[in-house]
């Protein structure tokens, strides 16, 4: 999956409009507009595609947590990582989305997917510890999968 795949399929789950996701993006000090998201979304055989580095993947993974979450108590804004893994991708989303082991199971589950408690520590390990294992795509795309098929707290719209 490239960065740009992350991105649509990020979109696609958490319900984000392109305005809502250059929002996104901008709340991390970076103007970002609704003419580049427009780019960063189009697929690669499409006129305008614009290739989505792991800087700015990280920029938006940042404005996410910072959406949900709120910002940090300085008000500074975290510098965004030059290098993206899936295990950075999967902390990030969990940090936002403000997701235990239990949640991230929960998540998993409606993919239809298994990950065992120690599979799923072992992707939040340090890279270097000895239980750390990388992060396959597979689970990844099925983790996001799983988010646009979960209602997760403070998702619930009041009518």
């Amino acid at each position: 999956m490239t960065n740009n795949d992350i991105l649509r399929r990020l979109r696609h789950a958490l319900d984000l409009s392109q305005a809502q996701v250059s929002e996104i993006i901008s709340g991390t000090g970076v103007e970002s507009s609704f003419a580049t998201v427009s780019a960063f979304l189009r697929r690669e055989e499409e006129h305008g595609f614009v290739e989505l580095s792991d800087t700015m993947l990280c920029r938006f993974l940042d404005g996410l947590i910072i959406e949900k979450r709120g910002g940090r108590r300085d008000g500074t804004v975290p510098e965004p990582l030059t290098q993206l893994s899936n295990n950075e991708i999967l902390k990030k989303l969990r940090i936002a989305l403000e997701l235990r082991d239990d949640g991230m199971n929960a998540v998993f589950e409606e993919a239809d997917f298994a990950v065992t408690k120690a599979e799923l520590s072992s992707f939040f390990r340090t890279e270097g510890h000895r239980n750390f294992r990388p992060c396959p795509e597979q689970v990844l795309r099925k983790f996001i999968q799983g988010l646009g098929k979960k209602s997760l707290p403070g998702d619930e719209t009041e009518t």
